[in-house]
């Protein structure tokens, strides 16, 4: 696989008013993103609320992803769990129906040591026959891949990236500077878009987003600029997306993406439990925020 680079977009899943797949809404969802030109689409991440969907859904998303994709930009399918054999089995699903990669979360809730994670990874990859990005993200999981465990992971040529939400700039620092001493295809991504900017001055090579489900061509200029060192550019853009950054994680993602989502009248649907509806103070701050950055849109 090609180097990952630029801008992915860790998709909502649509749902019904009565709480069924929208598979009308994540195809127009999967064109607006292909309309932006972006690199990738990730499907069945945390934003695109993995743990309730049924094994009937996940392959319709799948499918439908594929469909609509096609070889337009990376088709990247989340299929990490706390089980090692489940995890083996999802990926080998997803390769079946078509994915060009799958995205591994750090196992949760049964909090393995290190050696654990690494056989854990090590075991996925070699059991798969798609690419392997790794999700670090210990404020969800309760564990985080710690540097020296990642390098080792590095040295296994189909675990091809790393998608940090550590917020550690220490950490993501040393996983830069560190797996590239290793190869040079290894890719370190962003999966916090208030921290892309940081991360890409200092070596990453992109972003897993979830500010790009309502504004992929805003995020894209961000990411682009920061790709081709356009650094006074970038931060331009960083400090104009910031606020909608901030607000976009005033409670649990996905729940307020998918808010200002039906604010602006894109298909969205509610949370499924036990996510839930945003306070009536988060809504007003959501509806506020929708308003400045898709003002045309927002119902009110």
């Amino acid at each position: 696989m090609k180097k990952l680079k630029g801008l992915y977009t860790a998709l909502i899943t649509p749902f019904t008013q009565n709480n069924k797949l929208d598979e009308d809404g994540l195809r127009h969802l999967i064109h607006r993103q292909l309309a932006e030109n972006i690199e990738g689409i990730v499907l069945m991440g945390s934003t695109g609320e993995a743990p309730t969907l049924t094994d009937e859904e996940k392959r319709r998303i799948i499918t439908i992803g594929k469909e609509e994709i096609g070889n337009s930009c990376k088709l990247i399918i989340g299929t990490g769990s706390y089980s090692t054999e489940q995890t083996i089995l999802d990926t080998q699903e997803a390769a079946h129906l078509g994915a060009d990669a799958a995205l591994i979360v750090v196992p949760y809730y049964n909090r393995p040591s290190q050696e654990g994670l690494y056989l854990h990874f090590k075991t996925v990859a070699e059991a798969s026959k798609i690419p392997i990005i790794i999700y670090n993200v210990p404020g969800r999981t309760g564990s985080n891949l710690l540097v020296e465990t990642l390098v080792r992971l590095a040295e296994i040529p189909s675990i091809v990236a790393l998608k940090d939400c550590s917020a550690n700039v220490l950490q993501i620092s040393e996983s830069i500077a560190l797996t590239k001493q290793i190869r040079d295809d290894f890719s370190i991504l962003s999966g916090d878009d208030a921290i892309t900017l940081p991360l890409m001055v200092l070596g990453g090579d992109g972003l897993l987003s979830v500010a790009s489900n309502l504004l992929p061509k805003e995020v894209k200029e961000l990411v682009d600029a920061a790709t081709n060192h356009d650094f006074a550019k970038a931060k331009e853009l960083h400090h104009q997306l910031m606020p909608f950054f901030k607000a976009i994680f005033v409670e649990t993602n996905p729940i307020p993406i998918k808010k200002v989502l039906e604010l602006c009248g894109l298909p969205s649907g509610p949370c499924r439990l036990p996510l839930c509806e945003p306070s009536l103070r988060n809504i007003a701050i959501l509806t506020e925020i929708a308003q400045q950055y898709y003002p045309m849109e927002v119902n009110r």
